[in-house]
């Protein structure tokens, strides 16, 4: 299967991806359970050493960089494949929203991934951002006006209470103030305005991370980084309730992606601008510890076609500022009727007949 191919097979995950039957590939599994587990040399999002404030984890200007270069290939495009998916399934909840938008902005939206699947009469206006010039360069057409700023995730350059909608796509998972973040969003948004955005979860490239861990400990007697950090489902709802939105949905879902090998997996990744940009990660890998890691990827992973998958967790969120027109709760004691009561319903009741 050629790497062309392979890399437009996505499909959604229903099940966890078949490992190898032998007893040795089992006992690995095991190891690499415990290792994704208990990652002891790998920072976790959002957390200082002391457990106040936030880590700077990424080297942003890295991340710039890498972008950059990214948008520079000729061939690109082939490597939007995923990008693609998730900006049309945000597009697809913005649309499960009965009401125009007359102002958007597109946060960190690159080659304008989202607005490419919205209308006018959805959306009337769109601000496309992105920290890469380049990218914002190769903006493709929409429907709708798209004005292209220069800016950073991190530091968003507009005024309080000025977009109808928010959104973003596979960009957050690079911010190093996450929480931070998510209080510029409410902040831009007008009252009753909504952010729906994508990010990739913690479960993301598992099959990736296994292998090298697996490989640099049995090579070199220890691992080290080499996929980024990512933020856990079970955290999300908790970031955004605390930036200020409410009326929160927050969901997941898995895309499958398959590579004849580990070495297109990379490539593509790099063809991206998905590289990890860690501040502690390892600039080289040994060439006896990348064959390690491939033989180990086709060895617990592999398909019977001899390629292999490689998973990416999406979580998806959306949050509400506050807007008095917006339901509330009803006061607690306020219910005029118990679940007792509910619970009897379509019961038959019994008659005395005299």
């Amino acid at each position: 299967m050629s790497s062309a191919v392979c890399r437009r097979v996505l499909q959604t995950a229903g099940s966890a991806p078949a490992a190898s039957s032998s007893s040795w590939s089992r006992i690995v599994s095991s190891c690499c359970s415990r290792l994704r587990a208990e990652p002891r040399n790998e920072a976790r999002r959002g957390m200082s050493v002391s457990g106040r404030g936030n880590m700077n984890v990424f080297n942003r200007e890295m991340k710039k960089r890498q972008k950059n270069w990214a948008a520079s290939l000729q061939d690109g495009h082939h490597y939007d494949y995923l990008r693609d998916e998730v900006g049309c399934r945000v597009a697809d909840r913005v649309y499960d929203i009965a009401r125009t938008f007359p102002l958007a902005l597109d946060l960190g939206g690159g080659k304008s991934h989202i607005a490419e699947h919205l209308s006018k009469e959805v959306v009337e206006r769109v601000f496309l951002t992105d920290v890469s010039e380049k990218t914002l360069k190769q903006t493709r057409q929409s429907e709708m006006p798209v004005h292209r700023v220069l800016a950073d995730e991190e530091f968003l350059p507009f005024k309080e209470n000025t977009f109808d909608l928010v959104v973003s796509s596979l960009s957050l998972h690079w911010i190093n103030n996450l929480p931070g973040a998510l209080k510029q969003i409410h902040q831009v948004l007008k009252p009753d305005g909504v952010f729906i955005g994508a990010m990739v979860g913690g479960e993301t490239l598992y099959e990736l991370r296994c292998s090298l861990q697996l490989a640099e400990t049995e090579r070199e007697g220890g691992f080290s980084p080499h996929i980024s950090p990512y933020t856990a489902v079970t955290d999300l709802g908790n970031l955004l309730g605390q930036a200020g939105f409410n009326m929160l949905t927050v969901d997941t879902d898995e895309v499958q992606v398959h590579y004849p090998g580990i070495f297109e997996v990379m490539t593509d990744l790099q063809g991206m601008g998905e590289s990890n940009c860690a501040w502690n990660r390892r600039s080289l890998l040994h060439r006896d510890t990348i064959l390690a890691a491939a033989a180990i990827y086709k060895e617990m992973y592999g398909n019977e076609d001899g390629s292999i998958p490689a998973t990416f967790e999406i979580l998806y969120m959306i949050g509400w500022k506050p807007h008095e027109s917006q339901a509330k709760p009803a006061k607690r004691g306020s219910a005029t009727a118990s679940f007792g009561d509910l619970s009897k319903i379509g019961q038959p009741t019994n008659t005395n007949k005299s």
